[in-house]
């Protein structure tokens, strides 16, 4: 990030939040990124890194609440200019009320879990679970599939397991 300059910094930061405030564009974001590694002759794949340390920023300011001066200090804090900081913040301040909203509303759109099945299956070295969960959207059930490692698949049984205590102490 500090090899960038200020403009090119600025142009990234702009193209970041759009994406942010418009995440189903996800073609379009691709696209700006790329466009804005061969106008910048930048490597691509050293861009998307810099691109997911960027996107952390606004994730972790979200689930901290953080005002635009406290985004400027952290940036500030981790070795970025004034400038540049400054940039991002005010970025952050114009932006941050639509990115509350979407993460608001994303939060909103939990499912009702009806069922869940389960099978274990792999070859070789690759072993695998397989998750059937059959959710409630509205008045309809819908079957979602997932496949999970085994490492995956213990974590969702801790969080499961969690939640039936979380429950059990409500009942």
């Amino acid at each position: 990030v500090s090899s960038l300059n200020q403009e090119q910094f600025s142009a990234l930061t702009d193209v970041l939040f759009r994406f942010l405030t418009e995440p189903k564009e996800v073609e379009r974001f691709l696209t700006q990124l790329s466009e804005f590694a061969a106008m910048n002759k930048i490597s691509l794949g050293p861009l998307k890194n810099i691109v997911k340390s960027l996107l952390l920023v606004p994730n972790g300011a979200l689930k901290r609440n953080l005002s635009s001066e406290q985004v400027r200090a952290d940036f500030i804090a981790l070795g970025l200019s004034e400038e540049k900081a400054s940039y991002f913040a005010e970025q952050w301040k114009l932006n941050s009320p639509t990115l509350t909203s979407l993460a608001v509303g994303q939060t909103l759109m939990i499912n009702q879990l009806i069922d869940m099945e389960w099978k274990f299956g792999g070859n070789g070295s690759q072993h695998e679970w397989d998750l059937k969960l059959v959710v409630k959207k509205g008045n309809q059930t819908e079957p979602v599939y997932v496949e999970l490692t085994l490492p995956q698949f213990y974590s969702f049984l801790h969080e499961m397991e969690r939640v039936k205590t979380s429950l059990e102490c409500f009942s």
